[in-house]
């Protein structure tokens, strides 16, 4: 089993993975104050990490948001939002120091490259060679992945494979798409994307528009991406896929108009053949995270256990 944490901007998740088959046993989920001192975040992390029995030396897996260097192990976050009190943290060295049992080694990475390694092990993005994964909260995450390895660069693929530093017109794709976006385009600081979510539901008018000109704009942005990468399936995770009812509909309609037509079909589950692979290559599909909250748990165990 691989000890594993996904540090998110609203809370912490520590939990044992076996890697294999993607179980997840022993989850603690506790919440964060990414508006917190250092002091104060790296604390609740590891109070959470504390609720696992974890043998001394083993290699911890752990999935966190960018900007991070994730060979050093060193928050660069500034101007997101979130965690600014950590920008320039070894947080490496504090989790292998500070972890009740120390750990032999730990291993970072991205937490939507975490998302999309899970639900293409075990997930939505099965059976899929090139597939891209986003994640709708706080921010935009962004993942393209090639035969099980995540791509940075190349033919569609962003600066450094973040959409976020991508713009739409004049202004970063995450002032249109995000939690804070959507919130300040709606206009009631009263209310949360989940509260606007049940107002389109019941038809409102407003809300619809705010979150169908989100989803669609995403989708008009992704869709001549996911083209030139030659994706056959976009997964969709994080707190707004849970209203999947309302953002599939829009995010469509904008991969559509963005040249990326997806289709009824369904890259088949399991190994690939080449002739498989062959007959279903038009296959285009939307697809919301099929593992939920266990997707970037079981990517960061496969890091951990790969030793990426």
């Amino acid at each position: 089993m691989i000890p594993v944490l996904e540090i998110g901007g609203t809370h912490v998740t520590a939990a044992l993975v076996e890697p294999r088959d993607g179980r997840v046993l022993d989850r603690t989920r506790m919440p964060l104050d990414a508006h917190g001192s250092a002091e104060e975040i790296l604390g609740t992390v590891h109070d959470c990490a504390a609720t696992l029995v974890v043998p001394s030396g083993a290699r911890w897996g752990v999935a966190v948001p960018g900007p991070f260097d994730y060979a050093g192990g060193i928050a660069l976050f500034a101007g997101v939002g979130k965690f600014d009190a950590l920008y320039g943290v070894d947080v490496g060295a504090a989790l292998r120091g500070g972890l009740r049992r120390h750990p032999a080694d730990v291993v970072f990475l991205n937490d939507a490259h975490a998302f999309l390694a899970g639900e293409w092990s075990a997930g939505a993005a099965r059976g899929h060679r090139r597939v891209v994964g986003i994640t709708l909260g706080t921010g935009v995450g962004s993942a393209f992945l090639a035969d099980g390895h995540m791509c940075e660069y190349g033919p569609g693929v962003p600066p450094e494979g973040r959409m976020d530093l991508t713009e739409v017109g004049d202004e970063p794709l995450e002032d249109v798409v995000s939690r804070r976006a959507i919130l300040l385009r709606y206009g009631d600081p009263a209310l949360d994307v989940h509260d606007i979510a049940e107002r389109a539901r019941a038809g409102e008018g407003r809300a619809l528009r705010v979150l169908g000109n989100a989803f669609s704009t995403l989708g008009a942005v992704l869709g001549p991406r996911l083209v030139a990468f030659g994706a056959t399936a976009l997964v969709v995770g994080g707190s707004m896929a849970r209203s999947w009812d309302l953002v599939a509909p829009a995010l469509t309609s904008g991969l559509e108009a963005g040249g990326w037509v997806p289709d009824a079909g369904d890259a088949p589950r399991g190994p690939v053949s080449p002739e498989t692979a062959a007959a279903t290559r038009h296959t285009r599909a939307v697809k919301p995270a099929r593992l939920a909250g266990d997707a970037a748990l079981i990517g960061a165990a496969r890091a951990a256990a790969d030793g990426d």
